[in-house]
């Protein structure tokens, strides 16, 4: 179909890799056990829109530059890693809800964020991870035809597949944590070292990742 082989064994493929937990999981399980499963979708959305810059830009070869040249590949690297630890550093030190502590020494809750954040969160997330890139550039032309009368349009249709499988895990991933967060109801006071052991986690990640090497 459209060029392709084995569509199946990509089906499976996908759909396990995607269930491999990174950087995404982690942030949609952090804002759907902490805010619900409508920040969980909000981060999911995000991510998805950063999937299709990969899958365009690989389709149009913008995406070869990141595996040809090590300038370009460290200037995505070094901008994506930042934006990680940011991140981190954001959840560690964020500013508690003051309506959640009735006394002045009470434990708050992490103050919420706006869905729309969330979303620009899940969506740099993803963008600004070269190795996301590399995997597009890696992976799907394995299951591309070497007579198919479009590769672009190949590589699109399974971009497209491969950000399916990944959308129906993220809001099922969303669901989930939302789910276990309402029956869990930490307090306060675990609700922020909750949110501040994942800022944490998330810088460690910003700091592997400018660690990171095309290879």
């Amino acid at each position: 179909m459209l060029g392709t082989h084995d569509l199946w064994l990509f089906i499976v493929s996908g759909l396990l890799l995607n269930i491999a937990p990174g950087p995404d999981s982690m942030l949609i399980v952090a804002r759907s056990a902490g805010q619900g499963w409508r920040a969980g979708f909000a981060a999911t959305w995000g991510i998805g829109a950063g999937v299709w810059v990969h899958i365009l830009a690989a389709a149009l070869g913008l995406s070869a530059l990141l595996a040809t040249s090590a300038a370009a590949f460290t200037l995505v690297k070094i901008a994506g890693a930042a934006y990680l630890v940011w991140m981190g550093l954001a959840m560690v030190l964020r500013r508690s809800r003051g309506d959640e502590a009735p006394g002045v020494n009470a434990p708050r809750a992490p103050a919420p964020i706006r869905r729309r954040e969330i979303f620009l969160q899940g969506f740099l997330t993803n963008v600004l991870n070269p190795k996301v890139a590399l995997f597009f550039l890696a992976f799907v032309p394995q299951f591309i035809t070497h007579d198919a009368p479009s590769k672009a349009l190949a590589f699109v249709f399974l971009g497209a597949i491969f950000n399916l499988n990944g959308m129906l895990w993220c809001h099922a991933l969303a669901l989930s944590s939302a789910f276990a967060g309402s029956r869990l109801a930490p307090g306060a006071r675990v609700a922020a070292i909750l949110e501040r052991t994942m800022g944490a986690l998330f810088v460690g990640l910003g700091v592997r990742l400018a660690l990171a090497t095309r290879d």
